[in-house]
Formats: C-alpha cells, sequence, structure tokens
C-alpha cells in the first residue's frame, strides 16, 4: 500500500500534543506508525497576528507593516508575534532541551523577517523602488513563518516520543533560487522515506507562482492536495476537529445530524460555493484529476473513519446536507434587454473587475438577477458602474440568504417542491428557488432573518424525515 497525505488545521494544531497520543502514535504498531506525510498549518492564531485577523479583521503584522510611515509600528507586532509563537510551543513541548530549540527557531526567523523588512523599507525610501511592487512578497514571507514553527514544534515533539519524525520545510527560507511550486515539493521530498519516517511539511510553500496571489489563506489545502498528487498517495486525509455532518449541529440539534460517511468531488464543490468548504476546489480538483480519494476525519476521534469523498455516484437518492449563505442579490431590470446581446457580458465583466464571487443567477426576458457573496460597500461601486454602462436600467440590491439542499443525486426526490413545502409549513417564505438539471443541490432564497429557521426546516423534512438510509458507511 502507498503512504497517505494527511492534513491539520490550525485549531487541532494548537492541541498537537493531545494529537501525538492519538492520531500520530495511539496503539499503532511500529509498521503501521509510518507511511503517513502529515502537512500541518499554523498554530491556531499565529497567522490572523502575521497577516490579519480572518474574522475581524484587526490589523496583523503584514498590514501593520503597509499603512507604516516611521517605520516602527510593526515592530511591536513582530514582537506580539513571537510572544504568541513561544507560548504556543511552551503549551505543547515539555522537555527543557525541545523548548530551548523551539525558542532559538522563533527568535532566528523573527529576526531574520524584521532585518528584511527593514532592508526593504530603507530600499523603498528612494524613489526608484515602490514597497507597492514588494507586498505580496512580504505576504508569502510573513505567512511561511507560522508553518515553519509549527512543523519544526511538531517533529521536535514526535522525535521526543520516539517517532522518527523529519520536519520537511517548504517555506523556501534563505534559499536561493525561483522554483515552481511542483520543483519546491520534489526537491523537498527527495530522499525522503514515508516508509521509515514521518514528514512533517509546512502548509506554506515558496514558489514561483506564488500561492497567495490566487488562493490567499487557502494555500495550505492546495500544498496539501499538490504534494499527494506528486507523491502518488493512495489517499489523502484531512483532520478537522469536527466530523463533515448533513447540517450544524448547533442549528438542528447534535442528536438530528448525520455524518455523511460517503460524498463525492460533486457535493464537496457545491459546498464550496456556499461557503462551507471541506476542501478548496482548486485543491479538489488536483485530487479529482491524480485519481486519489479523500478524507474527511475528526482528529479527537481517530478510531472513526470519518467521510470518503471521490467521484463516485450515490447508490441512492438524498438530500445530504443543509447549509446556508448571506448574500446580496444584484437585480438589473432593462425594458430593452428583450432580444438584445451584450448585458449579461458587461454585467459579468463588472463583477470580474470587483472581484465580486458569484453564488448563483437567474434570467428572464428583460431582468438578470445575480446572487453575490460580497460587502455591501464592493456592491456601491458594481452599481455605479453599471448605472454607468447603462443609464435607463433600474438597479437593485437587497441582503437576503441562500439556503441549498445538496446531495449526489436527488432525482425523483421532489426536493423543490418538498422544500417550499417545509419552508412554507414553518412559517417562512421563500423569494426564489432554482434546480438545476445536473440535480445535486436545490437552493432558496430567503430573508436573513429566516436563514437558521429555514436550514432548521429543510433539515427536518428533507433529511431527519427521510425513510431511507442517507449513505452507506465508508
Amino acid at each position: 500500500m502507498a503512504h497517505t497525505v494527511e492534513k491539520i488545521g490550525g485549531t487541532s494544531m494548537s492541541r498537537v500534543n493531545e494529537l501525538r497520543d492519538t492520531l500520530f502514535i495511539g496503539d499503532l504498531s511500529e509498521e503501521a506508525l509510518y507511511g503517513r506525510v502529515f502537512v500541518v498549518s499554523a498554530f491556531a492564531g499565529i497567522t490572523n497576528l502575521l497577516l490579519e485577523h480572518k474574522k475581524t479583521g484587526e490589523q496583523g503584522v503584514y498590514a501593520q507593516f503597509a499603512q507604516s510611515d516611521t517605520g516602527h509600528g510593526w515592530h511591536d507586532g513582530l514582537t506580539r508575534v513571537a510572544d504568541a509563537m513561544i507560548a504556543a510551543h511552551k503549551s505543547i513541548l515539555d522537555n527543557p532541551a525541545d523548548i530551548d530549540q523551539a525558542d532559538d527557531f522563533v527568535r532566528d526567523r523573527i529576526d531574520g523577517a524584521r532585518n528584511c523588512l527593514i532592508d526593504l523599507q530603507r530600499l523603498c525610501s528612494y524613489g526608484h523602488f515602490r514597497l507597492s511592487e514588494h507586498m505580496l512578497q512580504i505576504r508569502e514571507l510573513l505567512s511561511g513563518l507560522g508553518e515553519s514553527h509549527s512543523a519544526f514544534v511538531t517533529t521536535l515533539m514526535l522525535q521526543r516520543a520516539g517517532v522518527n519524525a523529519r520536519c520537511v520545510d517548504l517555506s523556501g527560507w534563505r534559499d536561493e533560487g525561483d522554483v515552481t511550486l511542483d520543483e519546491r515539493i520534489t526537491a523537498a521530498m527527495a530522499g525522503v522515506d514515508p516508509d521509515t519516517e514521518m514528514p512533517i511539511v509546512t502548509g506554506y510553500a515558496q514558489c514561483a507562482e506564488g500561492l497567495m496571489r490566487e488562493f490567499d489563506r487557502g494555500y495550505s489545502e492546495v500544498t496539501f492536495s499538490r504534494l499527494a498528487g506528486l507523491t502518488g498517495a493512495r489517499e489523502a486525509i484531512i483532520h478537522k476537529e469536527f466530523h463533515l455532518s448533513s447540517c450544524d449541529p448547533k442549528l438542528v440539534g447534535e442528536g438530528a445530524v448525520r455524518k455523511l460517511g460517503r460524498t463525492n468531488y460533486d457535493v464537496a464543490d457545491q459546498l464550496s460555493n456556499m461557503g462551507m468548504e471541506a476542501i478548496h476546489p482548486k485543491a479538489a480538483k488536483v485530487l479529482r484529476q491524480a485519481e486519489i480519494p479523500l478524507r474527511v476525519t475528526n482528529a479527537f476521534e481517530p478510531g472513526d473513519p470519518g467521510t470518503l469523498i471521490d467521484d463516485q455516484p450515490a447508490d441512492t437518492a438524498a438530500v445530504e446536507i443543509v447549509t446556508g449563505l448571506d448574500i446580496v442579490t444584484l437585480e438589473v431590470f432593462e425594458q430593452d434587454m428583450v432580444g438584445v446581446k451584450g448585458y449579461d457580458a458587461t454585467i459579468l465583466d463588472v463583477l470580474r473587475r470587483h472581484d465580486v464571487r458569484i453564488v448563483s443567477k437567474v434570467s428572464n426576458a428583460n431582468t438578470i438577477t445575480h446572487y453575490l457573496d460580497t460587502s455591501l460597500k464592493t456592491m456601491r461601486r458594481v452599481e455605479k458602474d453599471i448605472a454607468a454602462a447603462y443609464p435607463s436600467a433600474e438597479i437593485t440590491t437587497r441582503t437576503v440568504s441562500v439556503v441549498s439542499a445538496i446531495g449526489r443525486d436527488l432525482r425523483g426526490l421532489s426536493v423543490l417542491t418538498r422544500g417550499l413545502q417545509a419552508i412554507a409549513e414553518a412559517g417562512h417564505e421563500a423569494i426564489g428557488a432554482t434546480q438545476g438539471p445536473r440535480n445535486v443541490d436545490v437552493q432558496y432564497i430567503v430573508d436573513r432573518d429566516s436563514r437558521d429557521a429555514v436550514i432548521k426546516a429543510l433539515h427536518g423534512a428533507l433529511i431527519e424525515g427521510a425513510q431511507a438510509p442517507l449513505v452507506k458507511a465508508a
């Protein structure tokens, strides 16, 4: 059997010492201990301090450096990062020698990054050089610090426990040359034998393509998938703090949700579209093309097989997941639109220029409506540009939610009709509803204040009320 490539997220990484005695080692025999390659994220909160807080937008070192006029505001930010890194590994490592090594590692990387930023700031004080031209590289440099630290600390912890672990740093720290992602991974893995050692690989990889240019903070899953593809893994595994389930248990209750057990990449893509990523869609594409199945497990329940995601169709038609997303509608009405080409292309061009993500869209003879995942601030700019292109058009926006029932095969289930009935019986109304011919999802547009109630009603009618089992066990 070939090896597996397994990814651990940042929240789980902060409890990596618990995973040592379960996921990494547990009761595995010497033979079963190896044949696994682990890709690690930074410890929880570290990337927020390095870049910006993912939810609140609070500035990290990156934003502080970009906006600094005096050159000193970001220094304190880097010091806070160093303190947070040291606190993180002190909560995980218990051997004084290991802690000293980790402390030295943090000082070396933080001091190196600080000197780099100072030199760049000094260089850009001359008119021939512009700081804005280097900010993407700075974002990549800072991102790599978190993953390099967590990989180094995890390796120390496992080595102390008797595991033949090896830290594989893809961050390009002080490396010469500009290599592609595939070249970076291939060179780093040369000489690594997963059958006799346990590679701990950084989720960030420095490469000519610049992972953050396209994926920003979703880069670790891209590294993970490319590593699996290039090394010929038999299975890719993502360890989360929860099971991939039929709904948010906070909405419908722990007893009502079902672990999926098995689904396919088509469903994974629909989840990504709804902002509920099992895996980044570009990473899923790599695994799918390489014919590598993906397994999503609960990191703290190592005996549970989790959910297997592959390219196989369902054995039985069923709704597998109900989820929702807050969106903004963009409705363009133009009486003269009938039979005239170009309206849709112009609107799409405006949305592309403003980097607005389209969740869904519908149209009729004189109206085009897009359901968008964006902010109202961005929508004001979009409206202005469309109004300039079509001065006589009526442009309206509205904050709503989309609730989607998703499954590998929805044929013959009357999901659209049953869903509308369930929404009405719960005392709510659907503003709109759509179902494509592929029969993998049905979307209901509802008022934002009724989103959670609609999710609960649909889950009860389409999943809890289903007579047949949802899926077969993986």
